[in-house]
């Protein structure tokens, strides 16, 4: 499946800004069952400078300087995203979840992709203990760790609800958890504490979701903006499999992957410093839309 992604984010500030610095993680990055086949940038007004880097994480960073003064600032990404995963294992099939845990804790990497990174407190996923009782109720002695994964994904769906007034990006997740509710963010968030709590290693994984499905049924929750999952570490043989909390399901063709990190302060998509004063709107659109035929 080929995807043809559009994501305009409009900042609109109340008084002149004189210089803006900024790191954007707007572009998709090659992966597993992922090729990335073209993007784009466009910004206005135009950056004095731009280059681009790639993050510990492996995450394509684009690093922006504008001092043109302007009120209000444009960014476009555009991106062609070709997906093609293999089918995720059985979820009965995978290994007991303390095994998991045991080699995880035992991993003697420090690469961008060894477990020993996830399996820590991090700036938005703190020790959360009513998070880690949540997910224990789905992790039996013994149980196969995706199995029980996939009942605590489908077990957030059932007892949250999606309300993208419930919450802002510095919700805290305990916040989050109490009233059950919130967006895709919260979900993630609230998910991988209870597996990280349990021992379990779990990243956070930033990027979009079909806009219209092929079938014709409802949009899925999380479509036309941003969206995250959770990409949980089943062992040296599994590796990462990904889990969409808010949709119930396992991350298959319908997600396009474009930032992974501990949290989303590892991978917000746009976070700098602004010289000016008073406040500021944002408005994002994102459409992303398989070409048929």
């Amino acid at each position: 499946m080929i995807y043809d992604i559009k994501h305009v984010t409009t900042y609109e500030y109340g008084s002149t800004v004189t210089f803006n610095y900024c790191a954007l993680r707007l572009l998709p990055l090659d992966g597993p069952g992922q090729r990335v086949l073209q993007t784009r940038l466009m910004i206005d007004p135009a950056p004095k400078e731009l280059h681009e880097r790639t993050c510990f994480f492996g995450n394509r960073v684009t690093s922006m300087m504008i001092e043109t003064a302007h009120r209000q600032l444009l960014v476009e990404a555009t991106s062609v995203v070709e997906i093609d995963r293999r089918p995720p294992p059985d979820p009965a099939s995978t290994g007991a979840w303390e095994f998991v845990r045991e080699d995880a804790f035992a991993s003697q990497s420090l690469g961008n992709r060894s477990p020993a990174h996830y399996l820590h407190p991090s700036r938005y996923v703190p020790r959360f203990a009513p998070a880690t009782a949540y997910a224990r109720e789905s992790f039996s002695d013994g149980r196969p760790v995706l199995e029980a994964a996939v009942e605590l994904m489908r077990r957030i769906r059932k007892d949250f609800v999606y309300d993208p007034t419930s919450t802002v990006i510095s919700t805290p997740l305990s916040q989050a958890f109490a009233q059950k509710s919130g967006v895709c963010q919260d979900f993630a968030h609230i998910m991988i504490a209870g597996l990280r709590g349990l021992g379990l290693p779990a990243a956070y994984i930033s990027g979009y979701i079909r806009t219209i499905p092929l079938d014709g049924t409802p949009k899925l929750e999380g479509s036309d903006a941003m969206h995250a999952w959770v990409s949980l570490w089943c062992g040296e043989r599994l590796g990462w499999i990904g889990l969409d909390p808010t949709n119930s399901t396992l991350v298959n063709n319908d997600h396009v992957m474009l930032a992974e990190g501990r949290d989303y302060a590892d991978i917000s998509p746009v976070a700098g410093i602004v010289t000016g004063a008073g406040e500021q709107e944002i408005d994002v659109k994102v459409d992303v839309v398989p070409r048929r035929g």
